[in-house]
């Protein structure tokens, strides 16, 4: 069953194995304005392979407005280790073995794969900006790979929101 999680509320638990061989657990990231988790569908996806990319160019600038990232899916280790290095990455953190049922908690789509190049399951994109309190600041939750936030977009809108002090919306 799909949840949703609700701007100014508590998000989910997120526990995930990163590539760098630490382990991201989101209730103890401490960023200065948000953390950014941007969940990708996996290795198998061209689309994913472009807004990755586009992440990983602009991670140090999100880090300069305050915004701690990570880019996660359901891969394996083994598919994770080679987006990063088919797709370039070099500074975006990656989390991989995300479980299906936690994608559901986090309001995520879920989609059967169809080909060889496709795990039986795996999770559709989202990102979400979580305040330091570990609330839902900001949603954008995807059934397709397209159509995904602009990344330079958001890291606009990052500095207009810590500028302005506005709050979140959508909580009704």
């Amino acid at each position: 069953m799909m949840s949703t999680v609700k701007p100014r509320e508590t998000t989910p638990s997120l526990d995930v194995d990163t590539l760098d061989g630490g382990r991201f657990s989101l209730d103890e990231q401490d960023p200065e304005a948000f953390t950014m988790v941007v969940f990708y569908r996996g290795l198998h996806c061209p689309v994913c392979k472009k807004y990755l990319g586009e992440l990983d160019r602009l991670h140090d600038d999100f880090r300069g407005q305050g915004v701690e990232v990570i880019a996660v899916s359901g891969d394996t280790k083994e598919r994770a280790l080679e987006a990063r290095e088919k797709w370039s990455l070099e500074s975006v953190p990656i989390g991989y073995g995300l479980e299906i049922e936690k994608m559901r908690e986090w309001g995520l789509f879920v989609s059967r794969g169809d080909g060889e190049e496709e795990p039986e399951l795996y999770g559709e994109p989202g990102l979400f900006l979580i305040q330091p309190n570990e609330t839902v600041y900001y949603e954008a939750i995807n059934s397709m790979p397209f159509g995904r936030p602009e990344l330079r977009e958001m890291l606009a809108a990052v500095g207009n929101v810590k500028e302005m002090g506005t709050p979140a919306h959508g909580e009704a």
